[in-house]
């Protein structure tokens, strides 16, 4: 506490400065605390980490670090102020090295759908900006339910990078441009869905609208630490014997972007969008605060060092198989 004490009376001597430089609101204090609070209770794995209900893996490396799926439903819930029904069936987060919840960066969802086997056949017909569509018209029900439970209402701009399939490495991506009711930038879902022999694995990477071009970047990267293991890849499928998804990368496309006719499908795992209602409420205090609160959680890295570096690397290897890298497809267009 004495780190938080520190930052406040640093916010105190900085009141005669600008508007933007203002001491933090009631609502900013009990946020820092509650970050500081719950950084306090997350045990970081570097290396590789085993997804056993995905039969895949992540081989992190000293690049990022896991968080496992109760620490993460905790960052998703009360760290960045998301429902807690959005959290189910996550089974962790993935940051960069060096990064924590509370910085303005990225953090990737991790979780998977056993939805059998996805084909690829309607890759290219699909009409995904006709998805689009579908899910802005049902926005009202979905926000009627979300400011009753006490969330912003949230409106699916368009797409931020419309969905591109990559045949090589049997995975699909596309980007979500969201709009919370009362935040003053918007946030961006940046979605990488990995196809397996028995379900979708996927990476959601959670940030701000403005970051779009380091996110595509850093994802391109990222998304080539997912393999799934020996036996159960895209290619491993085998005909007659194994459970068959009933839709294609359109379904799935559909049903990542929450349109509801999806749930028809069997996706009953879906997550709508997450949000980052804690860091809005960091920023808004101005830069000086934002400062002040990047140094607390995130100046772990005062050696230059990564964040998960004192940490162990995760004591359960996977096997070393060779991996279906999902380099990044060239998005078809950009939405405005």
């Amino acid at each position: 506490m004495a780190k938080l004490k520190l930052i406040l009376a640093l916010c105190a001597s900085i009141a005669v400065a600008p508007v933007q430089a203002q001491a933090p609101s009631n609502e900013q204090q009990a946020a820092m605390r509650q970050a500081e609070a719950l950084m306090r209770d997350l045990h970081p794995v570097t290396g590789d980490v085993r997804i056993p209900e995905a039969s895949a893996g992540l081989h992190l490396g000293k690049d990022y670090y896991f968080l496992p799926a109760e620490e993460a439903r905790r960052v998703l819930v009360e760290g960045w102020g998301n429902p807690p029904e959005t959290a189910n069936g996550v089974l962790g987060m993935v940051f960069p090295a060096g990064k924590t919840f509370a910085d303005d960066v990225w953090g990737a969802v991790i979780t998977f759908e056993p939805t059998g086997w996805v084909s690829d056949d309607d890759a290219k017909s699909t009409d995904y900006q006709e998805l689009v569509e579908q899910m802005q018209s049902g926005e009202e029900e979905l926000n009627a339910e979300r400011t009753k439970q006490g969330y912003p209402a949230q409106h699916l701009v368009g797409w931020a990078q419309q969905p591109a399939y990559d045949v090589r490495t049997h995975s699909v991506v596309w980007a979500q441009n969201i709009q919370f009711a009362g935040a003053e930038r918007n946030t961006l879902n940046y979605d990488v869905r990995l196809l397996g022999r028995n379900g979708v694995l996927s990476l959601n990477m959670v940030t701000s609208m403005d970051k779009l071009a380091e996110t595509r970047t850093a994802a391109a990267k990222f998304a080539q630490a997912a393999a799934f293991d020996t036996g159960a890849r895209y290619a491993d499928y085998k005909p007659g014997i194994d459970k068959k998804a009933e839709f294609g990368v359109g379904g799935l496309v559909a049903a990542g972007v929450g349109v509801a006719a999806a749930k028809k499908l069997g996706l009953l795992g879906i997550i709508l969008a997450f949000g980052k209602k804690f860091i809005v409420l960091l920023l808004a205090g101005g830069a000086a605060i934002a400062g002040a609160v990047r140094r607390l959680f995130g100046g772990r890295k005062a050696e230059d060092e990564g964040y998960a570096s004192d940490y162990g690397s995760g004591s359960a290897a996977f096997e070393d198989t060779p991996a279906e890298t999902a380099a990044e497809p060239t998005p078809d267009r950009t939405a405005p």
